[in-house]
């Protein structure tokens, strides 16, 4: 069994990042520039946009933070995107999720221009990755491209079984695995949370991804020996051991099925640095298409 190291592959994946990107400004290119809006105070989000803007300086990027209370309107937020939309200097926005109830999302994701959808929400970006055209992939499924890619796991002719059907994550990582391409060329099932006798399809499988949102959903009876196991899932879960009284774990039970596994992601520092790769590799894509069109 091999743990597929999210942080480490991270790290090798924005060392070459930051070298296009400084390539590109060397050459007279733009430095790309990330706009990030939070809503609210989640501490979750919170941190996930924090761990965005330090990669941002990390790389070289520009970056900027728009943070507004919960009784933001939504015509003001969208006030907002639309401006972020006409700066010619941003060339990626990121709306962080999720937003106050008194603010649709769909509206929201709609209004991001597809030419800065760089977390690849839009209709038109995922109606273009349907068809197989160029366009921003959706971040976490990028990247699990990209890890599966480092660690040369080759899914040609694999039967991948991709749990939750979000548009987020599972649609679109069931249509990235089953395209003619590397990673991809799989045969793929896409199960949910009304699928019968789950295990009996997950127990096929040579690839799970588990994007369902459920602690531990995943356990040791619905994965053959051999399996290379992808977990999405981040879950808080109490644990009096713990200072903050919780821990972080998976959609997939993570001690019971790691020994039947080939390779498995870790449950923190698997997908989500990887995530953040994918965002990256995002905004450098749209400075490139900004510069070219400019």
């Amino acid at each position: 069994m091999q743990i597929l190291d999210g942080t480490a592959t991270a790290a090798h994946i924005k060392e070459q990042i930051k070298k296009d990107a400084e390539k590109m400004i060397a050459e007279g290119g733009k430095t790309p520039h990330l706009a990030v809006i939070m809503v609210g105070q989640n501490p979750a989000s919170a941190a996930y946009v924090g761990a965005k803007v330090r990669t941002c300086k990390e790389l070289g990027f520009n970056s900027t933070m728009l943070h507004f209370e919960t009784d933001i309107t939504e015509h003001h937020l969208l006030d907002q995107i639309h401006q972020l939309n006409n700066n010619d200097d941003v060339d990626g926005i990121l709306v962080q999720l999720p937003l106050p109830e008194h603010i649709s999302p769909d509206k929201v994701i709609n209004s991001i221009s597809p030419l800065k959808d760089v977390d690849g929400f839009h209709p038109i970006t995922q109606g273009k990755m349907l068809l197989g055209q160029p366009t921003f992939l959706p971040a976490t499924p990028y990247g699990i491209l990209l890890m599966l890619e480092h660690y040369n796991i080759n899914t040609d002719g694999m039967h991948c079984v991709v749990i939750g059907r979000s548009n987020i994550v599972g649609t679109p990582m069931s249509i990235l695995l089953s395209r003619n391409g590397k990673p991809g060329n799989a045969t793929v099932t896409l199960c949910h949370s009304r699928t019968r006798n789950l295990s009996d399809i997950t127990i096929t499988a040579d690839l799970i991804v588990a994007a369902i949102g459920r602690p531990k959903f995943v356990t040791a009876d619905m994965v053959r020996e051999g399996a290379v196991v992808i977990d999405v899932g981040i879950n808080r879960i109490d644990d009096a051991s713990k200072k903050s009284g919780a821990r972080l774990v998976g959609d997939v039970d993570f001690d019971n099925v790691a020994p039947l596994c080939s390779y498995i992601t870790p449950v923190p520092k698997g997908v989500g640095p990887m995530t953040i790769c994918g965002l990256m590799k995002n905004t450098l894509e749209a400075a490139k298409m900004h510069a070219y069109v400019n």
